[in-house]
């Protein structure tokens, strides 16, 4: 693809993602992208064949600048309680984005859409993340910042937590409060003893 051709299916993914945040994934219309964008229909098909297909590339690309947006933030020496206080804090603020996030779209988009998998990007970010989160409380046991015999099994307990409070924030609404609370908890279990 050349140049102008990048930047028309940029400016396509950026356009479709706010009318993905706005109106969800599953109202979300082919001819509603092609009018937000100002293009052609045909246009809009020369990149993509479906809203399904625009998704699964904004939901890539929003997964890409969340890990980058985090990795920017850790400093090489960072202790490994550091890291995962941040992570928490990261994560935070995303359960507690009233707007201009994709949870409800992605939910919508995994539950209208059988994905392989091995295709299933929400299933590999958690995995990804049960990972990351795992080695950090090994490091923090080795080091003597956590305590846990089950380092794996408390990464997943995490992750758990997590899309729990995400669903929540959207499903019965959920205070700073609460999320604050939760965390703690989580963080309490980890805490090794001096």
């Amino acid at each position: 693809m050349g140049e102008k051709s990048n930047q028309k299916r940029q400016l396509i993914l950026e356009t479709a993602r706010k009318i993905f945040m706005e109106k969800g994934y599953k109202n979300v219309t082919m001819k509603d992208i092609v009018e937000a964008c100002g293009i052609s229909r045909g246009g809009l098909y020369l990149y993509f064949n479906s809203t399904r297909d625009i998704f699964a590339e904004v939901l890539r690309l929003e997964s890409q600048e969340m890990d980058d947006v985090f990795s920017a933030g850790v400093p090489e020496d960072a202790a490994a309680s550091d890291i995962l206080a941040l992570f928490l804090k990261e994560q935070k603020k995303e359960i507690l984005r009233k707007k201009s996030n994709l949870t409800v779209a992605t939910y919508e988009y995994f539950f209208e859409n059988k994905v392989a998998k091995k295709d299933n990007l929400l299933r590999s970010r958690f995995e990804e993340a049960v990972t990351v989160i795992e080695k950090l409380i090994v490091d923090g046991v080795e080091n003597g910042e956590f305590y846990c015999e089950d380092p794996l099994g408390c990464a997943r307990n995490i992750m758990y937590v997590l899309e729990g409070l995400k669903a929540s924030a959207h499903t019965m609404g959920i205070t700073e409060k609460t999320v604050d609370s939760e965390l703690l908890y989580v963080m309490q279990g980890l805490v090794a003893e001096e």
